[in-house]
Parts: C-alpha cells; structure tokens; sequence
C-alpha cells in the first residue's frame, strides 16, 4: 500500500466543486484510492458523498492510500490537485 499526505488548498474545503474534481481524478486512476482526515477513518475517494462527508476545510491534512500498479504516481498526481486552490481554477 502506498501513501501519501496532502493539505487542502481549496478556501472552501473539499466540498462542492474541488471534491468532484478530486473524486473524478480518484476515479480515474483505476485504483482503489482512500481517503481520511487526520485521526479520522479512511474513505472510498471514489465517492463524492464520502468525500463530502469527510469535512476537510482548508489547511487540514488528509491522508490518501492506494493498492496496486501505479499507485505512486496516481497518489503523486491526487496530492498536487489537492495543493491547488480548485476554487478558482
């Protein structure tokens, strides 16, 4: 399992718009990615519900993990649209 650890840049959290776009790019890696708040449970980053549910705001730390081929470079990628602001993109 691979791992890696983003901050939230949207200023809205990762609500609404920036969690779409976060679940789709989840989506499309192929892989089963998770995510989780700090101290929090991990949860399927291929559901908009779930990822809403999370409540990451903005300059919170999420953990993110994936299995399988790929995996480093798929988390590589999650992590650099996490550290964007996709509020005004």
């Amino acid at each position: 399992m691979t791992t890696r650890t983003a901050t939230i840049a949207s200023s809205v959290g990762l609500h609404a718009r920036p969690a779409a776009m976060f679940v789709q790019a989840a989506t499309e890696t192929g892989l089963p990615v998770k995510i989780a708040k700090e101290g929090g449970d991990p949860v399927d980053a291929r559901s908009i519900l779930a990822v809403m549910a999370l409540g990451a705001k903005h300059g919170e730390s999420v953990t993110l993990e994936a299995t399988g081929e790929g995996a480093d470079d798929a988390l590589d990628g999650l992590v650099e649209l996490l550290n964007r602001d996709l509020d005004k993109e």
